[in-house]
Parts: C-alpha cells; sequence; structure tokens
C-alpha cells in the first residue's frame, strides 16, 4: 500500500514538471490555467486580465500580509485567454520616465526598480528565472520650434523628480544619430536611464504566475450584469449602495455564475466604460460616468537591412510617429496613434 501510495506521488510530480528543454515562456506553470468555473465567493473580483489586472491581484495578495488580512480571496475574470485583443500583448512594451504628468513619472520609476529586482517580487520556488527580455535604450522625444518650451518644461519636470534625461541641441542630436534628419528640429530630450522596452507577454504571465501561486483565482468569462444593494426589497439609502453579486457569463453559453463579492475591480482596458453599462448597476455607482472608448491602434513591422542598429533609440518625432529596432537583424516595430 505504501508504495502505490509512493508511485501514485511520483507520477502526480512527474505531472507537474515542465518537459525536458522547455523554457518559462512555453510551459504554464500549474494553476494557470482558468478555473472551469469561478467561486461562488470572492473578497474582490478584477475584470480584466492584463497585465493591470494581474499586477491588481497581486498586489492585493502582497498587501494582504501587511495589514494581516489573510485569507483575502481574489478573482480574476478574463474574457479572451488567448489575449487577441489585449493592449498588454498588442503593445511594444516600452518603459519611460518621460512624461508631463508627476504621477505618471513616480509611477514609472517605481516600475523600473520593480523590472529590475523582477525575481524578488515575482519569483516563484522551483519555477524558472524570469527573463522579460529588457532592451535598454532610451525614449528620444523631438520637438519643433513651436513645441520646445513644452518640450523643456516636461524635461525640468522629469529631472526633479530625479530621472536621468538629456536635452539636446540639433547639433548634439545630429552627433549622436547621426541618421536622424534635424531639419526642422529646435530641440530634443533623450532618457539615460530606467528606459527601454520588454516582452510585455513575459510580464502578463509572471504577474499571473505569481499571483497564482498566492491563492488568487481566475476564470474565463465575462461580466454582464451585477446585482447591488438596490435591489433588495427594502433597499437602503440610494448612495449607499453597494455591489453584492457578479454575473460571470461562461464562454460560448448562456450559462452564469453569480459571483457574492464586496468590490469590483475596472481593469478592462479600452472597455472599462462598457462594463459601466452593465445591467444591475445603479446611475450612482456609474458616476462620474468613464470617457472610455475602445478605438483601433496600429502597430507595424518592416525590415530595413541599413537602418540603425544598437544605438537605435525609441524615437518620436513632432507628429507622434514612434519606432524601435526589434532586435539586431534590421526589423523594426512602429506606429502613430491618430488624434480621434
Amino acid at each position: 500500500e505504501l508504495g502505490q501510495s509512493l508511485g501514485r506521488l511520483g507520477r502526480a510530480l512527474r505531472d507537474q514538471m515542465p518537459a525536458a528543454g522547455s523554457v518559462w515562456g512555453g510551459w504554464t506553470p500549474p494553476g494557470i490555467h482558468p478555473d472551469p468555473r469561478p467561486p461562488d465567493e470572492a473578497d474582490v473580483v478584477v475584470v480584466g486580465g492584463g497585465v493591470v489586472g494581474w499586477s491588481v491581484a497581486y498586489w492585493l495578495k502582497m498587501l494582504e500580509g501587511r495589514y494581516r488580512r489573510h485569507g483575502m480571496r481574489v478573482l480574476v475574470v478574463e474574457r479572451d485567454p488567448t489575449y487577441s485583443r489585449a493592449s498588454t500583448v498588442l503593445s511594444v512594451g516600452g518603459i519611460r520616465q518621460q512624461f508631463s504628468l508627476l504621477e505618471n513619472i513616480q509611477m514609472s520609476q517605481f516600475s523600473a526598480r520593480f523590472l529590475r529586482d523582477i525575481n524578488e517580487h515575482l519569483g516563484v520556488p522551483n519555477e524558472p528565472p524570469i527573463d522579460i527580455q529588457f532592451q535598454p535604450s532610451g525614449y528620444l522625444f523631438l520637438a519643433s520650434p513651436e513645441g520646445a518650451a513644452e518640450l523643456e518644461a516636461n524635461v525640468q519636470l522629469q529631472r526633479a523628480e530625479g530621472a536621468q534625461v538629456a536635452l539636446l541641441s540639433p547639433t548634439q542630436l545630429k552627433e549622436r544619430f547621426p541618421w536622424i534628419n534635424t531639419e526642422g528640429m529646435a530641440m530634443a530630450s533623450y532618457g539615460l536611464e530606467d528606459e527601454g522596452w520588454f516582452d510585455p507577454w513575459i510580464l502578463l504571465n509572471a504577474f499571473r504566475r505569481k499571483a497564482t501561486s498566492l491563492g488568487v483565482h481566475n476564470c474565463c468569462g465575462e461580466v454582464r450584469a451585477f446585482v447591488t444593494s438596490a435591489n433588495d426589497t427594502f433597499p437602503s439609502e440610494p448612495e449607499s449602495a453597494r455591489i453584492k453579486y457578479a454575473h460571470i457569463y461562461m464562454p460560448d453559453s448562456l450559462e452564469y455564475q453569480p459571483v457574492a463579492c464586496s468590490i469590483v475591480v475596472n481593469a478592462a482596458g479600452a472597455w472599462a466604460g462598457k462594463l459601466l453599462e452593465a445591467e444591475g448597476l445603479p446611475g450612482e455607482l456609474c458616476q462620474p460616468p468613464l470617457p472610455i472608448q475602445p478605438r483601433k491602434r496600429y502597430v507595424f513591422s518592416w525590415h530595413c537591412p541599413d537602418g540603425p542598429g544598437l544605438s537605435c533609440p525609441l524615437l518620436v518625432d513632432t507628429s507622434g510617429a514612434y519606432f524601435r529596432r526589434d532586435g539586431i537583424a534590421g526589423n523594426y516595430l512602429g506606429g502613430m496613434s491618430p488624434p480621434e
């Protein structure tokens, strides 16, 4: 009997091990596969399983220990397990310190420190270490005479927060990047530290792997309706209405699972505004409305064998068009977000 038990244990352990020659990107650790059905109850339901949603779930579990609130039940709901429309994996994976808003600069500085020590934060015992394929390279913003004053003011704000950013004259710009046409350029700003790009797929999986190891549940489905205290037979004052249930609809089915919850985190990205249109939400829980609507964006890939090499920054010109190198074989990624 003991031998049979050990045999079953050995087979179970073997089934949990990655195949020979596999790497982190090609093997999904146990527990990451979405649960067939969501649990009946959760303290927090996170709508959206992109990098923001999984980051929220991770930090909730980390704060759990700090505030001695052990046993917090967190559920992440993602409607598209292939992530075919997710902003996370469709982005070019950039990180920069050059923002015009103080809070964005501070958050990006924190993110840079977090990514630098990512294995201390997101590493899981007995799992392969995380390599997000970070490529250190500054952002290079070009400014016309009309935009020079704004660029300079932004750099002053960034420097005040400790960001390492250089201002370049057209002459300095040409000396450093001789392949750039500086005609019509008044100045440029160039990040010297904590800027570059990485593989967003790996970062998403790292957050997801760590969060699930901490006990976060995840399921494939779509939150389309809510039940709130305003639906009670004897409701309290309208301004105190609270969410009581989130209805999660299963893929390709009219079936839904009601999940009792106290808090819902809207991490639905471009579809965050649509979530507030879900059935059952009283008006006071939808105020103020989120002015967020999905818009088409494009990232193009091209090959230019004689283009700039390792010194190529992530360049943003005066029109808002941007590009960066993709590897070292003359491949590039770029695009431009339309104004509307």
